[in-house]
């Protein structure tokens, strides 16, 4: 694809704004305190807003209107429960992380379990991490290199290189601005697909509903042999049910909002606990109807599609062409000049908005509970700005270099195993917390024995899902729910584990929902 003079303008805009606020935020970043939490000086509905745009990420903009387009809303049901989480989080969670002057999602659990556990959790979000943005970087790097016909290789390079840049010029500061105005970019990449779908339908808002309503396209169903079944309701680990769903859901959102550190660098930079909850809040009031509305989109192109048919939308009903390139072939063929490359800068905000975040967020941990506390310590402020920068460098160079690994190699192995790593990497984590959170029971060896345990189980998963067991010792599970289940192994064997083996009395203040002082929180 040509891009217009128009859209090549609207993209250099939006990217040169966003450039511009990494070196506007340079200029503060003085200290520590203001690159990893901005002072703690940030209003609730900046927090919650930029949480928004994390959220999403480029998944949100492909994934779910692909999913609405081939099938029907399925892929909504996990954020149903999200309202629960966050508000188990926001009364429950957030208070953990508010007293003091917490950087690192992972300091509670050194005051919790002792310093091993700490590192453990904090270099299994480091890896995590890492491979998180090397695959999104090269899904982003797909979508731009189809919509710009730009090679693959450059498209991971600039994008890569562009995201690195602000991130480690600005820190959290243009890391939370950047990610804030990245939402409304998202947001109105998407209304701008919409508008052009209802305009050019002859029946409008009303045929969309009508054809949606008539083919199932706005149910909760699976497609079957061509055909939508609507989900079973039924409580089991054997298949995928829209009550499953549900605790898939509220597993991974409340995994979120009690140790993902993107999310609890938010909490801290909070100017009060009051702003943090507000931004937890806002988080839901915002997060549910985009993920709706993208939703919509996708049924929406559905309806254009069926009432314009083309081979190339058919063949990715089909399953013969993925249906995440039904958004971009619609962005390519039918938008007008200028609101094209409008919506290119949202898919790339959509990505950019993840990619930030975790940057920092890796930068911090490694300083934050690796360095300075345990290799370089004693070292001025200054001295711990320079190497945060510099980790914020070295992981925007690792991403990079992941993406272009995928991009060479047998791309489905390869994302495969490295979604199957994550998972053995990050299994047991919201156990964990979930077990320091609520029982006053246990030290580092009984979250050593939980974890192991949990460790061991998802390898069992993953191992059977690929075959490499025998018969006899498959596992009766679908794959889906192995952070439901690794979290529970981790929370009752950890328990067992320090019912058996007591830990010696200490002083637990503030440690657990059970403990707590009437010290009021900042």
């Amino acid at each position: 694809m040509t891009l217009h003079a128009l859209d090549i303008l609207a993209l250099l805009g939006y990217l040169g704004g966003i450039a511009w606020l990494g070196v506007f935020f340079s200029r503060k970043n003085k200290s520590t305190e203001e690159y990893f939490v901005g002072g703690r000086s940030f209003s609730g509905w900046v927090i919650g807003l930029s949480l928004v745009g994390t959220g999403i990420s480029s998944v949100t903009f492909l994934a779910y209107p692909a999913d609405a387009f081939k099938t029907s809303w399925i892929r909504f049901l996990p954020n149903v429960l999200m309202p629960l989480a966050v508000l188990i989080a926001a009364y429950y969670f957030l208070p953990f992380f508010r007293r003091g002057k917490i950087t690192s999602a992972y300091e509670y659990l050194e005051s919790r379990f002792g310093v091993s556990v700490r590192l453990y959790a904090s270099a299994s979000y480091i890896l995590r991490g890492l491979i998180r943005i090397s695959i999104m970087l090269y899904l982003v790097a797909i979508l731009f290199n189809q919509v710009t016909g730009v090679s693959l290789v450059l498209c991971i390079v600039l994008a890569g290189v562009f995201v690195t840049f602000y991130t480690v010029l600005g820190g959290i500061d243009a890391v939370i601005w950047t990610d804030f105005i990245q939402t409304l970019v998202l947001v109105a990449g998407a209304l701008l697909c919409l508008g052009v779908i209802m305009f050019d339908l002859p029946g409008g808002l009303g045929q969309v509903l009508n054809v949606a309503v008539e083919h199932g396209k706005l149910s909760f169903s699976e497609l079957v042999n061509g055909e939508l079944v609507p989900v079973s309701w039924n409580l089991s680990l054997s298949e995928k049910t829209g009550s499953m769903m549900l605790l898939f859901g509220l597993t991974i959102w409340l995994t979120m909002y009690s140790s993902e550190q993107a999310t609890i660098q938010r909490y801290c930079a909070s100017k009060s606990v009051h702003e943090a909850r507000k931004g937890m809040f806002w988080v839901v009031v915002a997060s549910l109807p985009i993920w709706a509305f993208f939703m919509f989109l996708g049924t929406s192109l559905y309806v254009f599609f069926y009432h314009s048919s083309t081979p190339e939308a058919t063949a990715m009903l089909t399953g013969e062409i993925k249906a995440e390139h039904i958004l971009p072939y619609f962005i390519i063929n039918y938008l007008p000049p200028g609101i094209s490359g409008l919506v290119i800068a949202a898919a790339l905000a959509a990505a950019m908005s993840s990619l930030d975040s975790i940057i920092n967020a890796v930068s911090t941990v490694l300083t934050v509970d690796f360095f300075k506390p345990h290799i370089l310590k004693n070292k001025s402020d200054t001295y711990y700005l320079k190497l945060a920068r510099f980790f914020a460098f070295m992981a925007g160079g690792i991403m990079i270099a992941g993406a272009l690994l995928l991009s060479v190699t047998e791309t489905k192995t390869l994302e495969h195993t490295a979604l199957v790593l994550a998972s053995i990497i990050i299994s047991g984590r919201l156990g964990l917390y979930l077990f320091g959170f609520f029982t006053t029971l246990g030290d580092a060896r009984a979250a050593w024995i939980g974890l192991s345990s949990s460790l061991l189980f998802t390898l069992w998963f993953i191992l059977s899902e690929n075959n490499l067991l025998p018969a006899s010792l498959t596992v009766p599970f679908d794959l889906y729910y192995t952070s439901i289940v690794g979290n529970i192994v981790m929370f009752i064997i950890g328990f067992l584990a320090a019912a058996i083996w007591p830990a010696k009395k200490r002083n637990l203040v503030n440690l657990t929902v059970w403990t707590q002082d009437d010290t009021p929180l900042q």
